[in-house]
């Protein structure tokens, strides 16, 4: 029996290693810890990576989703749609600045919000929309921007699962009023601990989110506005500008793995990830759906597979929602996706005969 982890990161730092040490040696060498060369660096770099004006790097992606709202002007007492199929920290963000979340249903092929049930939910209390790239791929941007649009939203991408990823040729965080990324160790583009980052073309927005990052800090013991702690540790910086160097690569292998567990699992009972004709996924997650996902779980995980569930309850029925009012039922799409999905092994370190045991094992559980 193989040992198959669901994410490899010690694969992953080998092949760098000797690269990683020299950025972190020279970081403490120079002592510059407080937003200094590498941070700047660094944000011009993904600046450009993304195909926008301003990268201003934090130390989450949750503050990223936070201050990227902010600096758009939401407010105490105002709405704010996005979905309920995602990491909790969106709403989270949300509700952390006094806003309310307001959830929409979402596309059941690529699982990210569905614009027209979006344009549904809007009020005159609605000042945003955080359209969520699930998984990889990037959501129904054109059409999210028509409604925001026609009623003077600003749009909030939660690119934090899709660094690199393509809708009709343009990067994620280029695609709305600002971009949030989040650089927890496992994501594609991932630092050795905590960061993000929010991209933007918007100058007052960029502004306002260095301003928030920083204590509202303008010059020596001078605050303009009431901020926070949120900068990005410059060891971080110094590890993401490595790795920003090879996420492309990166991502070309996640794509490569994914069309050959497309072949391999293509006449399996399992419904796997689609490709929207407009978008490159850079498959952040392989996530496949089955009603008997539980004991397809049990299974692998006997066979020395890692699995995961992306994500097992919807943000509406936490209970730290419980407060906004939402009850099962109201969004049967999204309960049956959680109960459904499971989330494959998929990094560039996998190995293509730990490909192949992991698809003959799923078929070893069909055949049964």
């Amino acid at each position: 029996m193989k040992n198959i982890p669901f994410v490899d990161l010690k694969a992953g730092f080998a092949p760098i290693k000797s690269e990683i040490m020299r950025a972190i040696e020279e970081v403490l060498d120079n002592m510059n810890l407080n937003l200094g060369p590498n941070c700047q660096a660094f944000e011009r770099e993904f600046a450009s990576f993304c195909g926008v004006k301003h990268a201003i790097a934090v130390g989450s992606g949750t503050e990223a989703l936070q201050f990227a709202l902010l600096a758009a002007g939401v407010k105490d007492g105002d709405e704010v749609i996005t979905s309920p199929h995602t990491f909790f920290a969106t709403a989270e963000a949300i509700a952390c600045i006094g806003a309310a979340p307001v959830f929409a249903d979402i596309d059941p092929v690529t699982y990210a919000v569905d614009p027209l049930s979006v344009e549904k939910k809007i009020t005159a209390k609605t000042k945003a929309i955080i359209p969520v790239h699930m998984y990889g791929q990037c959501a129904d941007m054109a059409a999210i921007n028509s409604v925001a649009d026609g009623h003077g939203l600003a749009v909030i991408e939660d690119a934090c699962q899709a660094h690199g990823a393509l809708y009709k040729d343009q990067r994620s965080g280029s695609l709305g009023s600002a971009g949030c990324f989040s650089f927890y160790f496992t994501k594609n583009l991932g630092a050795y601990g905590e960061g993000g980052a929010v991209t933007t073309n918007d100058d007052a927005i960029a502004e306002r989110v260095r301003l928030y990052r920083n204590h509202g800090h303008t010059s020596k013991y001078e605050h303009v506005v009431v901020g926070y702690n949120g900068r990005l540790d410059e060891i971080q910086a110094a590890v993401l500008r490595v790795r920003l160097r090879y996420l492309h690569e990166y991502n070309v292998k996640r794509r490569e793995l994914a069309a050959a567990y497309g072949r391999l699992l293509a006449n399996t009972p399992l419904q796997l990830p689609a490709e929207a004709a407009d978008r490159k996924h850079v498959y952040h997650l392989y996530v496949v759906r089955t009603p008997e996902r539980d004991r397809l779980l049990e299974h692998l995980n006997a066979q020395g597979i890692g699995t995961g569930i992306h994500y097992k309850n919807p943000v509406h029925l936490q209970k730290a929602m419980a407060g906004y009012g939402y009850k099962r039922g109201e969004f049967p799409l999204v309960e049956k996706v959680c109960d459904e999905i499971l989330s494959l092994p998929i990094y560039p370190e996998l190995a293509e005969a730990d490909l192949i045991y992991i698809a003959d094992s799923i078929r070893e559980f069909f055949d049964r």
